[in-house]
């Protein structure tokens, strides 16, 4: 038996700005848009991972038990300066720690973002194993 994440589901306060962004910022592509138990349900696929949007605004302005999400990329600068381009704004300029760098910014509904990159060439493979297979 094998288990893997498959999603991560947020609630929206406004669907369709919610798709565009990740689309947009993220290169999130639609793979479901439909309804299921009374509400618009969408999935995107973005990179590998999955995120699943509900289409009712957040139940409250906290994000309980989640703290962010965390996506990877490989050429982080460039996405940050595309994303500033387009008016996101961040917490913070990029932290670098050796081989590993992120910087976190705010998605629709306050869904906190770690956008990370990292050399596992530089690491030992223990240390970096579920980030490449993430």
């Amino acid at each position: 038996m094998t288990e893997s994440l498959h999603h991560v589901h947020i609630f929206a306060r406004d669907i369709d700005a919610t798709i565009a962004w990740w689309r947009d910022m993220l290169g999130g592509e639609l793979v479901y848009d439909g309804v299921l138990a009374g509400s618009r349900n969408v999935f995107m696929r973005i990179g590998s991972g999955g995120l699943h949007l509900y289409d009712q605004p957040p139940r409250d302005e906290g994000r309980g038990a989640v703290h962010h999400i965390g996506i990877r990329s490989d050429d982080l600068r460039a996405l940050v300066a595309r994303m500033k381009e387009q008016g996101v704004t961040f917490r913070s300029e990029i932290r670098e720690f050796g081989t590993w760098r992120y910087i976190m910014c705010a998605a629709p509904d306050d869904v906190l973002l770690e956008l990370f990159e990292f050399d596992p060439t530089h690491e030992p493979a223990h240390a970096t194993r579920w980030l490449r297979e993430g």
